[in-house]
Order: structure tokens, then sequence, then C-alpha cells
């Protein structure tokens, strides 16, 4: 969108975790005001509308209409945590809320590099945004101690375990698409 930029690409004006995005990782898009290939923006726009805060949660009349509600349906990125994690961003601070998105970025790396057989890329990003960090660490402990298995079956072991821990936290690894 003409005008707009954002100097933080991995986490978005209204809240998504771009740095989880497996089109921003894979170098399809370039996130939030990223320039070239950014596309129009309802939110974008508004931000510029309202003097062009970095974040939603730093406008003066946030929470608007536009976050009176859950998202019902998500994208090619999760929408299921994208109030939650504005709401941790703004009440444990930037620094903080960067820090544990950079941590789930390393163990989505980890999972992509050694558990994925080419059939859980998303089930390994559905993990990294919506489980709990503690989580993560455990299930890539579990993962590095099956190193000498053959990546399909290291890669079968982690996804079990990844739904392990998702229906304990009672999170749906799964995007849920509109119906068309």
């Amino acid at each position: 969108m003409k005008g707009f930029a954002r100097e933080d690409l991995f986490f978005s004006l209204c809240g998504l975790n771009c740095g989880l995005c497996p089109m921003k990782l894979d170098g399809h898009c370039p996130g939030c005001g990223g320039g070239a290939g950014n596309q129009s923006c309802k939110i974008a726009r508004c931000s510029l509308e309202h003097g062009a805060p970095a974040y939603c949660f730093r406008c003066g009349e946030y929470p608007c209409e536009r976050y009176g509600e859950r998202d019902e349906y998500d994208s090619f990125i999760t929408h299921q945590n994208r109030l939650g994690d504005m709401e941790r961003a703004r009440t444990a601070g930037l620094e903080n809320y960067r820090t544990a998105l950079g941590e789930r970025r390393e163990l989505l790396e980890f999972f992509l590099a050694n558990c994925n057989d080419g059939r859980r890329k998303t089930l390994f990003y559905l993990a990294a945004s919506l489980l709990t960090l503690g989580s993560l660490r455990e299930i890539r402990r579990e993962a590095e101690a099956m190193a000498d298995l053959p990546l399909k079956e290291r890669g079968t072991r982690a996804a079990a375990l990844l739904q392990a821990a998702a229906e304990r936290e009672g999170v749906l690894l799964k995007l849920r698409k509109k119906p068309r």
C-alpha cells in the first residue's frame, strides 16, 4: 500500500505473527508494510488515517470495532491468537514479546530442518504459533533425542507429540478455512 511502511516485519500492525508465516519465511510476502508486493490492507489504511501507529494497540481508538470479536477463519497464517498476541505485546512490552517470537521462530526452524519429511510443514507452522513455549521446548528436546531415527519416523513422532500437546492445551493445529 502506497505510503505505508513498517520497521517490524515479523509482528504485524494487527497482531499477526508474520515471523511464523510460511509465505513470509518462504519469501513470497514482504510482510505488512514491507515494500514491493505489499497488498492493500484496510487496517493499514486505518493506521495511516490515525497517525500511523506501529501497532493497532497503540492507537487511541483501540480496541475498535475491528477487534470486537475473534477471527472466525485463517488465511495462510493462523489468526487464532491474533488478539491475545497483541494483548501480550501491549502488556509485557514489545521487547519481551519479540524475544518470545524469536524463540518460537527458532523452534519452528528446528522442526522444519529436523522433522519435516515434506508432509508436515503446516503442522509445524501452526504448532510454533499456537502451542505454549514450554510444550515446544519439551518436544524439541524429545525430537533431539530421536536424531538417529530416519526422517520420516522422526517426523511422525514429532507430529504425534505436537498433536498430543495441542490436545492437552485445547488447541486445534489446523487452519480454519472459510467454506466455499
